[in-house]
């Protein structure tokens, strides 16, 4: 009796293992986004902006990628040369899937950031990042549709000024619906897993 009583406990141990497996592959648990996620899905601000070389960049021209978009200025200290870092290091990790992935780097400085200034600074981390300048009446809609905060502050540096600026990036998914935000500070890899999951829904 007693060799029974074990045998039918491993027996029920064994089906409830078999459950347990079956449930995790045929019922997956939803991912779960590291950075911020916005549900429902907000629509962005489409924006059309002129590159160094003249050709204007248009956001709505991008459906079918994710996009990651920076606020920051060629001067920027800390924040800015981090995040481009950042940029590259999830290139680097997102691998066969990173053709399908948009950088792009905009200012809020463009009273010191030429077309040209910003696009040496962003490709000086990598060529296929996309730097972004223009006048401040081109750029204020731009910072108005994504919140985007940006003030001067004076430094006695030889640059003149600092600009203190919103510090997230915006992530942009395949039909143009702003998704996701990252903070400043977020790890690479935890972006670049969210980034993946993201191109793997399309």
């Amino acid at each position: 009796m007693k060799q029974r009583t074990i045998y039918l406990i491993n027996i029920a141990a064994m089906l409830g293992l078999l459950i347990v497996v079956a449930v995790t592959v045929f019922f997956p648990q939803p991912y779960e986004y590291q950075g911020s996620l916005i549900e429902p899905p907000a629509d962005s601000y489409a924006f059309a902006l002129t590159k160094e070389d003249g050709t204007t960049y248009r956001l709505q021209d991008q459906q079918g990628k994710v996009v990651l978009i920076f606020f920051g200025y060629a001067n920027c200290p800390d924040v800015c040369p981090t995040t481009l870092s950042d940029f590259k290091k999830i290139q680097g990790q997102l691998a066969d899937q990173a053709d399908q992935v948009e950088f792009v780097f905009i200012t809020i400085d463009p009273e010191r950031d030429t077309p040209q200034d910003i696009e040496n600074y962003v490709s000086a981390f990598d060529p296929s990042f996309v730097g972004l300048s223009g006048s401040v009446e081109e750029l204020q809609s731009v910072w108005d549709g994504y919140f985007v905060y940006r003030a001067k502050v004076e430094s006695g540096s030889e640059a003149g000024y600092l600009m203190d600026h919103t510090a997230r990036v915006y992530v942009i998914d395949q039909q143009g619906n702003l998704r996701l935000t990252f903070p400043f500070g977020m790890e690479a890899d935890a972006m670049a897993a969210d980034i993946a999951q993201l191109v793997d829904q399309n």
